[in-house]
């Protein structure tokens, strides 16, 4: 109601250009009222829907729809960059295309804001790729490292987590493309040859300072307020009883990307209690949460020096394996033939440096990185640096759902090259096939909780019995 129906911003008598100086929701960014939601892009979206269709749904739900189409494509796109063409890429992409934890923001209209936000990321990321495959040996290198950061400030202009990216493309750069280990880092940004890594680096770095400054700026310096109920753990006099909530609803938020069989589209007031005492049964999940998450960063940081994993094929010790073939991708293997123990500087016309440039990843290197997708996003969600006026929100999940379907990906990929047997690995493909099916049933069960709105509400009371 108010993000469409009430707007004063998507009216035709209203300047285009005050959409500009208003929140999600038509109030001015410094009124004291205002939700400091700004979100310019996806209010002009909404405003072209309106010109062209009035307030008919039907036209606003296919953009919605063409945009995941759309962010699909994308991911998918990307993922061939890790996992090189095969039905790895097929997987990661199917994963996102049918996860249950979209609908909301797919089928939820106002959800725009996470979908068109996620197309800017992925546009800005590909970009960033680009510019570092080209580092060094073409001018138009810089022109990529440009479009990666338009791409990134207009992401922010459809919701503030779209900065973000500038993170994730740095994590790409130091442990995706150049495959540094956490010890190497810094000695690694000494050496003169690594200058236009660190150049680079410190450019993502001034452009996202440059953003967050001015969009604190633009609010009045001011952080939102929310009511009580939106976040009862915000309005909380116990330190602990925050800590301890705030620790648990990662867990949580991860639960329902495992398994997305309870969702609401409203999990404020009580919807998920809160934590008030250490002896909380909940903590638990709360600990194996951070332990899992810690174990899996340390062990992807470490690296494994003597075996790695490769595209469902093992690498020792940067040898081919038995079957004589080196970590590269499917096509590579028609085109080029390394040698097993060592490559000269130039072979059969093609240089070490464009050789290493088309390797994929090893799997430390695509779970880093998967980590990164999975956490950086959901950070300004997480009541870190600010409260936010939600408990849970499952659109917010959109963006960090990329990250979990890499990790399941490089999951199920690391469970098939160590079967042995035929029958196994069989069964591990069979296994991501029907969690595939499930996922895409859930997510058209849940759609038709938004036909209307009361199956919407009916759908919250088993969540949210109180609101």
């Amino acid at each position: 109601s108010r993000a469409i129906k009430t707007n004063q911003d998507l009216l035709p008598e209203t300047p285009w250009i005050q959409i500009f100086y208003n929140d999600f929701w038509g109030t001015l960014l410094t009124h004291s009222g205002s939700h400091k939601s700004y979100r310019p892009l996806c209010t002009l979206s909404f405003r072209i829907n309106h010109a062209v269709g009035g307030m008919d749904p039907w036209g606003y739900h296919l953009v919605n729809v063409l945009l995941h189409a759309a962010v699909t494509g994308l991911f998918t796109n990307f993922s061939r960059i890790l996992f090189g063409d095969g039905y790895w890429t097929l997987i990661a992409g199917l994963l996102f295309a049918s996860h249950p934890i979209h609908t909301e923001a797919v089928a939820g209209i106002v959800g725009r804001a996470d979908i068109g936000a996620c197309l800017f990321f992925l546009l800005s990321l590909m970009c960033y790729v680009k510019h570092c495959s080209t580092r060094g040996s073409s001018p138009s290198t810089w022109g990529w490292i440009l479009g990666a950061g338009l791409c990134a400030g207009c992401s922010m202009l459809w919701k503030e987590q779209g900065v973000t990216v500038l993170a994730i493309s740095a994590v790409y750069d130091v442990f995706v493309f150049h495959r540094l280990k956490m010890h190497q880092i810094i000695s690694a940004l000494c050496q003169r040859k690594n200058l236009s890594l660190f150049f680079s680096i410190g450019l993502l770095t001034s452009w996202g300072t440059a953003l967050l400054g001015v969009r604190l700026y633009w609010m009045g310096n001011k952080p939102p307020s929310f009511s009580n109920s939106d976040n009862p753990a915000a309005d909380s006099d116990s330190f602990l009883t925050r800590t301890l909530t705030f620790f648990y609803l990662p867990t949580k938020n991860l639960w329902l990307l495992l398994c997305p069989d309870t969702l609401s589209f409203d999990w404020s007031m009580d919807a998920v209690p809160l934590l008030k005492t250490v002896s909380d049964w909940r903590n638990l999940h709360t600990v194996a949460f951070y332990a899992g998450l810690l174990l899996l960063a340390y062990f992807s940081l470490k690296g494994s020096s003597n075996e790695r994993e490769c595209n469902g094929r093992t690498v020792m010790n940067g040898k081919q394996n038995a079957n004589g073939h080196s970590c590269h991708s499917e096509m590579e293997y028609k085109t080029l033939e390394v040698k097993s123990n060592f490559v000269s500087k130039e072979e059969n016309g093609i240089k070490k440096h464009e050789i290493k440039k088309l390797q994929l990843p090893s799997t430390e290197n695509i779970v880093i990185l998967s980590l990164s997708l999975l956490i950086v996003p959901f950070v300004p969600a997480t009541n870190l640096f600010f409260y936010v006026g939600f408990v849970i929100a499952e659109r917010v999940l959109y963006v960090p759902s990329m990250g979990f379907c890499l990790l399941v990906t490089v999951g199920v990929r690391a469970l098939y090259v160590k079967a042995q047997k035929r029958f196994l690995k069989n069964l591990v493909f069979c296994s991501t096939a029907a969690l595939i099916i499930f996922y895409g049933l859930k997510t058209v069960v849940r759609n038709g909780d938004w036909q209307n709105e009361e199956m919407l509400y009916r759908s919250g009371i088993k969540v949210n019995p109180a609101k």
